[in-house]
């Protein structure tokens, strides 16, 4: 009999220690804020569903970080990640991927209210939107100093704005094709700063923030831009301005000179170019303890789609570079040497993020 028995009690322990790895999922849920009252649409509950990814081999007892991805106009949650090939990129990187979705009553081309006067001071979908993200973040177990928000063109905007206004909540912005925080005065003059640019003191909105920070010294949230030359929907001034704030809101940049369109960017501290077979590149490093802060990708030849995305869906180029490669190799780079954040989210903490 002992025999039978020993064979079974190796096949058990073989069990415990040899167990499958678990396939990756898709899971839905919904989060609410209080003070998500959009202006533009006031009839639309503060409340949005969204979707999870697990990835491959997720265990709640090892924490993954956190992609926020927000879609842009005339998408939706799904289209998007399949566009971006979603699935492929979390399994290799071990990542959680929030993909909120946009509700018809809010919005009847799926935008995101980038332009809403109340989301741009941080409540409206930016609200509901940081709702979604400590949702998950709990009941996931997600690793709180890598949490980064993306999003394409309207959700880059949106993207921007939960980086200003929730820093204590993300560890960097990736925005594609996207705008600035507060660029636009109203919806009524978003169409025009898509195409020439902020009406508005995107740097000034920048230093309010800053300034607006509970946190001693103040929190950086690192940033990632990626925009086509041949952008003809958001022109690529728009990410000029956006290095413009985000440089300002990191305290990179000194002094009160408000933002003007006609102005250069301050020099980088690195610059590189990349010609592969896909479209080249030309990528601008702002630096802190040297590593970087705020990334300028520009992608030659890409127009108003996301950079190696699937061709088979819209508001993709898959000529262009995987812009989630971009996005991982930059993520890393922040996080490769030196512990700032660290005491930076120690900081968060003991304010209560």
């Amino acid at each position: 009999m002992l025999p039978p028995l020993t064979a079974r009690l190796r096949t058990f322990v073989a069990r415990l220690f040899r167990r499958e790895i678990a396939p990756g999922r898709f899971e839905t849920g919904v989060a609410e804020s209080w003070r998500g009252t959009v202006t533009a649409a006031p009839l639309a509950e503060p409340s949005r569903e969204y979707v999870v990814y697990v990835p491959r081999g997720w265990s709640r007892w090892r924490r993954a970080p956190l992609l926020v991805l927000c879609h842009g106009c005339r998408q939706t949650a799904e289209s998007l990640a399949a566009l971006v090939k979603v699935v492929e990129h979390a399994d290799r990187e071990g990542m959680l991927v929030l993909l909120p979705k946009q509700s018809d009553a809010a919005n009847r081309f799926g935008c995101w209210n980038w332009f809403d006067s109340n989301t741009e001071r941080g409540n409206g979908e930016a609200a509901i939107l940081a709702a979604q993200l400590v949702a998950v973040r709990r009941r996931y177990r997600a690793r709180r100093e890598r949490v980064w928000v993306a999003g394409l063109s309207a959700g880059g905007g949106l993207a921007a704005i939960v980086g200003l206004r929730y820093p204590r909540l993300v560890r960097g912005v990736f925005v594609h094709s996207g705008l600035a925080c507060g660029a636009a005065s109203g919806a009524v003059a978003a169409l025009a700063v898509m195409q020439k640019g902020p009406d508005t003191d995107v740097a000034a909105i920048a230093q309010g923030a800053r300034l607006a920070q509970r946190s001693d010294p103040p929190l950086n949230v690192a940033l990632l831009v990626v925009h086509g030359d041949r952008d003809e929907v958001v022109a690529p001034i728009n990410a000029t301005a956006l290095i413009h704030q985000y440089l300002r809101f990191n305290g990179h940049v000194a002094g009160d000179a408000a933002y003007l369109s006609s102005e250069p960017l301050p020099p980088s501290d690195e610059f590189f170019e990349e010609r592969r077979d896909s479209y080249p590149t030309r990528t601008n490093d702002w630096k802190r303890d040297g590593r970087p802060l705020v990334r300028h990708i520009l992608v030659e030849g890409l127009g108003h789609a996301w950079s190696g995305g699937d061709g088979r869906f819209g508001f993709a180029d898959p000529h262009g570079p995987d812009a989630l490669d971009l996005f991982a190799r930059f993520a890393r780079e922040t996080a490769s040497s030196g512990s700032s954040r660290a005491s930076d989210v120690a900081a968060s903490r003991a304010i209560g993020s």
